[in-house]
């Protein structure tokens, strides 16, 4: 029987708002990403998703994110381990700055010299994380919160998705994936119901997927 991986990625967060460039640098959850999270907690619940384990990147806004979405979806926050092989795209000396300077993807080797990492370190870094986290004992069901380039990176180069592709992208999007004998496919695609979130003024909370994305 394949085990199922399900991929998130954090809630909103203050960079999100400000689109500043969010590496391996952090900022706090908004309170609309607080919202976020408890609505990807009731997508947890009515789907009926329980994870045996459950894991995060070492950036504050994905532990944050995972607590807030299992309290909600389970009454109470569940033990997990923070991993630096979930974190996002190292971005060097770019951290922090203006996203109009990110280049268009695929960066390939691009923020190498800038002291961040290149696509092919992102991707093995990704996948190795995972495979290891899906080979332990007893992970049947594994809630793995992490960020969106990560997520991206792992889906578009680093998984089967055979016809599977989103149509959208959101935060707290859960990426679900089958895990056998070595080998990810991804199966579908959940957004929580973000409408009762929108604010004039504020970005688009749900968006096409990114292209290329298939």
């Amino acid at each position: 029987m394949p085990r199922m991986l399900y991929l998130m990625r954090h809630a909103e967060t203050l960079f999100n708002l400000q689109c500043k460039i969010q590496g391996w640098c952090d900022s706090p959850l908004t309170k609309r990403g607080i919202e976020q999270a408890k609505a990807a907690g009731r997508m947890l619940r009515d789907n009926e998703i329980i994870p045996t384990h459950a894991y995060c990147s070492t950036a504050e806004r994905c532990s944050d994110t995972l607590e807030i979405t299992c309290t909600e979806a389970y009454g109470k926050p569940l033990p997990y381990e923070r991993l630096k092989g979930l974190r996002e795209c190292g971005f060097g000396q770019f951290e922090g700055k203006d996203e109009c300077l990110n280049p268009r993807p695929p960066y390939g080797d691009f923020f190498v010299p800038y002291g961040g990492e290149s696509d092919e370190e992102v991707e093995h870094r990704i996948l190795a994380t995972l495979t290891e986290l899906m080979e332990r004992p007893g992970h049947e069901s594994v809630l793995a919160v992490s960020h969106a380039g990560a997520c991206l990176h792992f889906f578009m180069n680093c998984s089967r998705h055979e016809g599977v592709t989103p149509t959208a992208f959101s935060n707290c999007m859960l990426f679900v994936y089958e895990y056998l004998r070595g080998e990810f496919v991804a199966r579908d695609f959940l957004v929580p119901d973000l409408a009762h979130l929108e604010r004039e003024g504020m970005p688009t909370q749900i968006r096409p997927a990114p292209k290329g994305i298939g």
